[in-house]
Order: structure tokens, then sequence, then C-alpha cells
């Protein structure tokens, strides 16, 4: 029997396929369209250079996106215990969400300087609020009856947090871990695209400044593929640490 082949991949190859031949017969110049075959080529040339600055990139990332994941989870914790503050709050958490990454990149490289500072906090404020915003809607989905059964047994507050109210944010929590982590990479890239020495965000500026759109697409092409590693690596994350079949995600 043939494998089963996913429907994306059949269609991202169909798309490909009329990308090339499109590039073929049109005669595009491949200074404006570079086919997927010389955007391949340009990829394997460059794979040194181009990994070193993929490195980079994802080293900032990954440290972003960690801080912001514990940030996150300690604002949720007192914004949950403290509803007053959940009020005032996030309309401010929401309007920061509001300022473009064009222009809020720039802005962070001013005032903090060309480090890895200025990036880290632009991958935080991007990715901050969804795991926020995911934690909290799990919080109010605890299961009243199992709250008021612990409550009934003498179980102190934070007893039943840690037992009924956590649990019951793991699956918003991974939805919106799975949100914020497309986004890392972007944010990552944004802030060195803005002023840096090294990373993906650089390295795009320098193709199109010398007008390598194959370079240009062989960069996008290795981001992509960043942010779907992580992706994967959350999905392995959620099947390792599922309790039960009932919790599975191929259940």
């Amino acid at each position: 029997m043939l494998p089963r082949i996913p429907p994306s991949l059949i269609l991202f190859a169909l798309l490909l396929a009329g990308w090339e031949g499109y590039c073929r017969l049109s005669g595009a110049s491949p200074m404006i369209l570079p086919p997927p075959s010389g955007v391949a080529r340009a990829l394997l040339a460059e794979r040194a250079t181009i990994g070193g600055h993929a490195l980079a990139t994802l080293s900032v990332a990954a440290l972003g996106f960690t801080l912001s994941v514990v940030f996150a989870f300690i604002a949720s914790v007192a914004l949950h215990g403290l509803p007053w503050a959940e009020r005032a709050l996030m309309p401010l958490f929401v309007a920061s969400q509001t300022v473009p990454l064009v222009a809020l990149a720039p802005l962070m490289i001013l005032w903090f300087g060309f480090g890895l500072l200025p990036k880290v906090l632009l991958v935080v404020l991007v990715t901050f609020l969804p795991m926020l915003l995911s934690l909290l809607s799990g919080y109010r989905q605890t299961p009243a009856d199992f709250r008021d059964l612990l409550v009934s047994m003498g179980a102190r507050r934070w007893t039943v947090f840690r037992r009924a109210t956590l649990p019951s944010a793991r699956a918003p929590f991974l939805a919106g871990l799975r949100i914020s982590a497309t986004y890392a990479i972007v944010a990552t890239i944004f802030a060195e695209y803005a002023g840096a020495r090294r990373g993906l965000g650089i390295y795009i500026l320098a193709a199109k400044n010398n007008f390598r759109a194959d370079l240009v697409l062989a960069a996008v092409v290795v981001s992509a593929a960043l942010t779907l590693a992580l992706l994967a690596i959350l999905q392995l994350a959620d099947r390792l640490t599922a309790r039960g079949p009932q919790e599975r995600p191929d259940a």
C-alpha cells in the first residue's frame, strides 16, 4: 500500500511546481522572481552563512520565548488571584499588542542599543499576551464541583489552584503557546532587521540591498523551518506530558 501523504504536502508540492513552471515559461527575471530551484541552489551555496545567522536568531527567539512563558505564568497567577488587577491591567496589555512591529522594533533599538536586550524584549512583548489570555481563560474553566469538593475537604487556596485550577488551564495554555510560538521567530527577525550584527533579519536586509531575491527567499525558508521546528517541539511536549488517553492529541 502507498503511504498516506498529507494533503498539505500535496498542495505545497503543486504550488512549488506551478511557481517553477511559471518562472521557466514566462521568462521572469531571477532577480525579481527566482524559481524554487534557484532558491534551493542559493540556500545550498550559502548554507554555512545562513546557518550561522539562523543560529543567532534561534538563540534570541528561544530566550525571549522562554522568558515570555515565565512572565505569562507569573502574571496569570497574580491576575487570577487579584481580579481588580486584571480589570486594571488587561486594557494596557491589549493596547501593547496594537503597536505595529515595524514601529516598535526601531524604538527598542533606539532605547536599548544593538545588544541582546532589545530583541529579547520585543519577543517577550509580542508573545506574552496570547499565553496570558489562554491561561486566564483556562483558569475560568475549572469545574465548580471539583473546586467545591476540595474546599469542603479543607483544602487551602493554593492547593485548590494547584490541583483543580491549574490542570484545567493545560489545554488552553498549549493552544496559546502554539500561537505565541509562531510569532517568536518573526519578532526576532523584525528586531534584527531594525538593527543587529547577526541574525536572519540583518542577512535579509543585506541580501535585499544586493538585489539577491534568491537569498532573501532562502532566508525566509529557513525562518519558516525554524518556526515549524518550534511548533513540532511543542507538539511533542504536549504528547509526552499528556496524563491519560483522554488528554492525548490523537485521542
